[in-house]
């Protein structure tokens, strides 16, 4: 019985961080283009924050800025500029984040349970981790419990903008691990908004919301085409969802899952596909630079850098990007290794794994809005945890930048030979030259065309004869 299950082992034997397929590489390689170039967007808005905040002569100017309100009152939607980026443009990147999940539910690395496993558990440990530290040490400092979700959030656009800045070259197959990290990351840290950050339920409010959604579903599944359509149904869908005590950004999480993002015949792009397209550019040029613009404004004086690594609450925070992040996602990937039939790639080495894990202890967005949502009422303590997300993202970014300077001669020599297009052909050469199905299909391919310019030079031969013929 041993010799006839050892080929069957081998055979289910799964690599992490194997070479992706050509589709999945291209599409990994056109979403972390544009959100790299969002990234130093991000990093600049969240710079001028920090200036315009800082510098004494403009700090009243950017305080009266982001409070100041707008909005129709009788809607219940008179709100400050800082709100409106928190819980208006956040929707539109949570929108994005719902086609995403989506996308990869249906035809990307979460379709497949087995291949799922290794994100989700990763994800999962690299959640539960920085929560667990944060609570460990406002246990002992006698802090408050109500920040432990805020460094459990990755920012995967400030992740890519630090990979662009210091010209790291990530293989692809680690490049899609940090983006499917962050997709998952993101569905656990929606969940976490939906139930801990609920309060004042208005069930005519939610129902009138839900009412809207199904509406939005049902035009989707009729194939009823117009941005017309869509966009006035998502506001008014994303007013109600605001007024029901519910985060507005679960309104575009919701409206992102229900779009098809599976192709039928004939398609080059779902309709999933074709929006995120659409409004990924939007989302990350526009609507996350717009809110760190009006998020990352805090006071960063001598006194408020010190009381970071001072208080309980801001230095779990910290603790918790830096140490839990990289801890809890190193070892998720390591059980999910170690309790599967994976291994690692022969190509990369554990100390790889952990560089990116550190790297996804860059928590910004999320972690911003989650640390205003805990602590809502008490300006002083949002600022400091504001603060501490700041500095806790810093030195991960730092951390992240020393690790995979190490390896970035091994990475830039993997991610040439990924690129390598000798022949000019469109595909890599290392697509070509390890895939006998690839050479066959083009042999058929060629074969065709040849077979038809023969038929048409026959037809063509045929048809001069005749015309002879007759003058």
């Amino acid at each position: 019985m041993s010799p006839r299950r050892a080929p069957a082992r081998s055979a289910h034997t799964r690599k992490f961080f194997g070479r992706l397929s050509l589709p999945e590489r291209n599409f990994v390689a056109d979403a972390l283009r544009t959100e790299t170039v969002g990234g130093v967007l991000l990093l600049a808005a969240a710079v001028t924050a920090l200036i315009w905040a800082n510098v004494p002569a403009l700090h009243s100017s950017y305080e009266a800025v982001r409070d100041f309100h707008l909005g129709p009152a009788a809607l219940g939607l008179n709100l400050s500029i800082g709100h409106w980026a928190a819980d208006g443009l956040l929707a539109v990147f949570f929108f994005v984040a719902g086609i995403e999940l989506k996308r990869e539910l249906v035809a990307g690395e979460l379709r497949d349970p087995r291949a799922a496993l290794l994100p989700v558990v990763a994800a999962l440990c690299g959640m539960a981790a920085p929560a667990l530290v944060y609570t460990l040490t406002n246990l002992a400092g006698g802090g408050s419990l109500g920040g432990w979700a805020v460094p459990t959030a990755t920012d995967i656009a400030f992740a890519l903008a630090v990979l662009a800045v210091i010209g790291t070259s990530l293989p692809a197959a680690l490049r899609a691990f940090l983006l499917t990290l962050a997709v998952v990351d993101d569905l656990f840290a929606i969940l976490i908004i939906a139930v801990f950050f609920t309060s004042d339920l208005s069930f005519a409010a939610l129902g009138g919301a839900l009412v809207g959604l199904a509406a939005f579903w049902w035009l989707l599944r009729r194939g009823v085409r117009g941005w017309y359509v869509y966009v006035p149904l998502a506001l008014v869908i994303w007013g109600l969802m605001y007024n029901s005590g519910v985060h507005a950004t679960i309104a575009g999480v919701a409206m992102g899952l229900m779009l098809r993002c599976t192709r039928h015949e004939g398609e080059e792009r779902s309709p999933g596909e074709h929006i995120e397209h659409l409004v990924r550019p939007l989302s990350a040029g526009l609507a996350v630079p717009l809110f760190a613009l009006f998020s990352a404004g805090v006071m960063v004086s001598g006194s408020a850098l010190a009381d970071v690594f001072a208080r309980p609450e801001t230095l779990g925070v910290v603790l918790g990007l830096v140490v839990g992040k990289a801890v809890g996602i190193f070892c998720g990937t390591w059980l999910a290794a170690r309790f599967t039939r994976a291994t690692l790639s022969s190509d990369l080495a554990w100390p790889d794994v952990f560089a990116v894990a550190t790297l996804a202890g860059i928590g910004f967005t999320v972690s911003l809005l989650i640390g205003e949502l805990a602590f809502t009422g008490d300006a002083e303590l949002t600022d400091r945890i504001k603060a501490s997300v700041l500095i806790g993202s810093l030195i991960a970014a730092v951390l992240a930048t020393v690790l995979l300077k190490v390896r970035n001669a091994k990475y830039r020599r993997m991610y040439e030979e990924e690129e390598r297009d000798d022949d000019l052909s469109g595909v890599p050469d290392i697509y070509e030259e390890h895939q006998p199905a690839y050479h066959l299909r083009m042999a058929e391919i060629h074969e065709r065309k040849a077979a038809e310019h023969r038929r048409l030079a026959e037809v063509t031969g045929r048809a001069g004869e005749g015309n002879d013929g007759p003058a």
